[in-house]
């Protein structure tokens, strides 16, 4: 898995709309968040499939540990925000 910086991680894979909208919705706080392309790192595909019952769903959003898939970006707005 990718080194991870932040308090906040975004499991994300290129074309997916979902992880498109929470990257703009977060706009210059995006920057905050470490974010890891679960196709070009086997690692992270891992994990998220082993938080999401087997399935590689993105964006898988961990902060402070805890992951959450597919989040309302309000919320991960919130979060960066405090960093």
């Amino acid at each position: 898995m990718s080194d991870t910086t932040s308090d906040v991680v975004v499991y994300w894979r290129p074309g997916c709309g979902y992880c498109s909208r929470l990257r703009q919705t977060l706009g210059d706080l995006a920057d905050r968040a470490t974010w890891v392309d679960v196709w070009t790192d086997e690692q992270a595909s891992a994990y998220v499939r082993s938080v999401n019952d087997g399935n590689e769903v993105v964006p898988t959003v961990v902060m402070d540990g805890v992951p959450v898939t597919n989040p309302d970006p309000s919320l991960v707005q919130e979060r960066l925000r405090r960093a």
